[in-house]
């Protein structure tokens, strides 16, 4: 598929400004490495050699002890049966991921409570958290969690705002003042209350935290399409598509939004941004997810609840410090690219 000139340009502009783009290739990587968590962070084997015979339970059913030899029905503990083959000698073996632990499973110890402090020899390598819970299975499955949710959110803010928006700045009269009074009243709804009665009466999932804060979320998107809507809509070009027959459905989708995608495109990366917070901050606040979901916020709790803990807190902190780092250079990168002062598209 060919790219339009002016969008290789942008594109173009976006790959020199270089710390935006670094950011957003590592921001990428980090998305991808996380939907192949299981891979890297799990307590199931990647491969099992026993018998001659190969296994692969990373993806698949659960295996019982009694196919290794073990002398139980449950799932097997991998780690033990790679301790059982190295001590046995022969020629089975267990390849395990970096990280041999799962976001739930707690590793307790005897004569000692949890939290642990980071450890090499026992591969938690920043510590477990009040639970017995890996630091790093938590941090990695709560950012996978944390930025599809942000992704999900952003998806619906942008097609209820932009839609309505639009809508209201290229439509106008009546139809525009009955939305500017519907967003008024519905902007002075107490968000956080909301939640809270919600929180109260059932325990929220994660598609019904997107539907609640895409309820509310919308609202700041609408208002920018519609001032930029109105500007659209009353310059020569879109005259001219009139004068030439242009249906609204045509100037709307191939004039106005294509002139507005700047915007658009500028505000994604902060609006991840704020995304991963909200959802971080509601489940400090523990109106969030329910446990044992792995959180960043249900691990900012812990960590203030146990300051001598001092792993929980850093972990973290150093994860969102570097999440929202990269998010927000991206988006730097992202507005001048496509700044509209120096791009337009008047066809």
């Amino acid at each position: 598929m060919r790219l339009n000139p002016l969008t290789r340009k942008k594109i173009l502009r976006f790959c020199s400004i270089r710390r935006g783009y670094y950011s957003f290739l590592i921001f990428v990587a980090m998305i991808v490495l996380s939907l192949g968590a299981e891979l890297l962070v799990s307590n199931r084997a990647l491969v099992v050699c026993y018998q001659g015979r190969y296994h692969f339970p990373t993806y698949g059913q659960p295996l019982p002890g009694h196919v290794f030899g073990l002398d139980y029905n449950y799932e097997t503990n991998y780690r033990d049966l790679a301790r059982r083959f190295a001590a046995a000698g022969g020629g089975d073996w267990v390849l395990l991921p970096p990280v041999p632990y799962n976001p739930l499973e707690t590793d307790l110890r005897a004569g000692a409570y949890p939290p642990f402090a980071p450890s090499l020899a026992e591969q938690h390598y920043l510590g477990t958290d009040t639970v017995g819970r890996d630091m790093v299975a938590r941090l990695v499955y709560g950012f996978r969690i944390a930025i599809f949710f942000a992704l999900m959110l952003l998806a619906a803010n942008y097609v209820i705002g932009v839609s309505i928006g639009c809508a209201m700045g290229y439509i106008g009269g009546r139809f525009d003042l009955f939305f500017q009074r519907i967003i008024e009243i519905w902007s002075n709804v107490p968000f956080l209350y909301v939640i809270i009665i919600i929180s109260s009466v059932m325990v929220p999932n994660f598609l019904m935290l997107i539907l609640i804060m895409a309820s509310f979320g919308w609202i700041g998107i609408t208002w920018t399409m519609r001032t930029i809507t109105y500007k659209e809509k009353a310059r020569d070009y879109i005259m001219a598509a009139r004068a030439l027959g242009a249906t609204n459905t045509r100037i709307i989708f191939r004039h106005i939004l294509p002139n507005t995608m700047s915007v658009i495109v500028t505000f994604a990366p902060f609006s991840i941004s704020s995304g991963i917070v909200a959802l971080t901050s509601l489940d400090y606040l523990g109106f969030g997810l329910p446990p044992p979901t792995p959180s960043w916020g249900e691990l900012l709790q812990q960590g203030w609840a146990n300051m001598g803990a001092w792993w929980i807190a850093g972990s973290v902190v150093a994860a969102m410090l570097i999440t929202l780092t990269l998010v927000t250079f991206t988006g730097e990168a992202v507005r001048e690219a496509f700044d509209p002062k120096l791009h337009t598209v008047y066809e």
